[in-house]
C-alpha cells in the first residue's frame, strides 16, 4: 500500500510518500499563498523521487497549520499525533522519550512512555517566541542568511544575553546590539541561547527523559542544536531530514485511516 502525508506548515510545506512502512520519497517547498498549488508541487516532488504517479497513492492525510485548507487530502490529523507517529517510526530502536519539535509558528514538546506512546505534551502556538519565525525574522534584522546562522554562531567567543523572546522586543534589542558594534556571531549565539532557555523550560514542565529527539526546520541549525544541548545538559538525536518527520507520520497514519 502506498500512502502520502502532507505537512502544510505556516512557512514550508512538506510531503512524504510511504510504501509498506518504508519512506520512498519526500519533498519540501515554501508554503506560498496558494496552499493547494504548494501542496501539489511538493507532493509531485516526492512522487518523482519515489518513481510513482499520483494514481498509485491510495490515501493522503494532511497535517500541520493548514491541514484543513488543502483539497488534495482525504482527511487530516493534528501535527502532534503525526509528529509522534513519525518519531515512533524513526526512533523505535533509539529509546526516544522526549520530542522537541520547532515549527514555523509553534513549538511542541511531547513525552513518550517505554512503548513510544504519547503520554503528555505542551504546545506554544500563541506567539512567535521560540519558533522558526522568530529565528527567520532576526536573521533578516542581522542581514544573515538563515542557513548561515548556525555555522556563524559556533564561532562566537562572547555570546550576548538576549533578555526577551518576544519577537517585537527582540528585534529592537538585536538592532541596538548591532548599533553598538557587537559581533554578529555573538548576537546569533545569544539568540540561540534565549530560544533554548525558553524551550527547555517548556520541556521540563512536560518531563525530559532520554532519548531527546529534536526535529523541525530549526533542527537543521547547528548553532541551535549546540545551544539546546548545553541548556538540556545532554545530547539530542537529530534525524537526517528533521523537516519531514511530521509528514512521514501523517503518511504512516494514512495507512491506518484508509483501513
Amino acid at each position: 500500500m502506498i500512502t502520502a502525508g502532507i505537512d502544510l506548515g505556516s512557512t514550508y510545506v512538506k510531503a512524504a510518500v510511504v510504501k509498506d512502512g518504508v519512506r520512498i520519497g519526500h519533498g519540501v517547498a515554501p508554503t506560498g499563498h496558494d496552499h493547494d498549488l504548494s501542496s501539489k508541487r511538493v507532493l509531485d516532488s516526492a512522487l518523482k523521487m519515489a518513481g510513482i504517479e499520483m494514481k498509485d497513492i491510495v490515501h493522503i492525510t494532511s497535517t500541520g497549520y493548514g491541514r484543513r485548507v488543502t483539497t488534495l487530502a482525504h482527511d487530516n490529523i493534528s501535527e502532534i499525533s503525526a509528529n509522534a507517529r513519525g518519531v515512533q517510526w524513526l526512533g523505535a530502536e533509539l529509546g526516544v522519550r522526549t520530542i522537541i519539535d520547532i515549527g514555523g509558528q509553534d513549538t511542541k514538546v511531547i513525552a513518550m512512555d517505554d512503548n513510544l506512546k504519547m503520554i503528555n505534551f505542551s504546545m506554544n502556538d500563541k506567539c512567535a517566541a521560540g519558533t522558526g519565525r522568530f529565528l527567520e525574522v532576526l536573521a533578516k534584522v542581522l542581514d544573515v542568511p538563515l542557513s548561515e546562522m548556525g555555522p556563524l554562531s559556533l564561532t562566537s567567543k562572547d555570546p550576548v544575553d538576549i533578555t526577551t523572546t518576544c519577537l517585537v522586543f527582540a528585534k529592537s534589542e538585536v538592532a541596538n546590539l548591532i548599533f553598538q558594534g557587537v559581533p554578529k556571531e555573538d548576537i546569533i549565539m545569544g539568540i540561540h541561547k534565549a530560544v533554548a532557555r525558553r524551550l527547555v523550560a517548556m520541556a521540563k514542565k512536560v518531563g525530559v527523559h532520554d532519548v531527546v529527539f529534536f526535529d523541525g526546520g530549526p533542527a537543521k541549525n547547528t548553532g541551535m542544536i549546540f545551544a539546546m544541548e548545553r541548556e538540556l545538559g545532554r545530547k539530542m538525536y537529530v534525524p537526517d531530514n528533521p523537516q519531514i518527520v511530521t509528514a512521514t507520520g501523517a503518511a504512516l497514519l494514512a495507512v491506518e485511516r484508509h483501513g
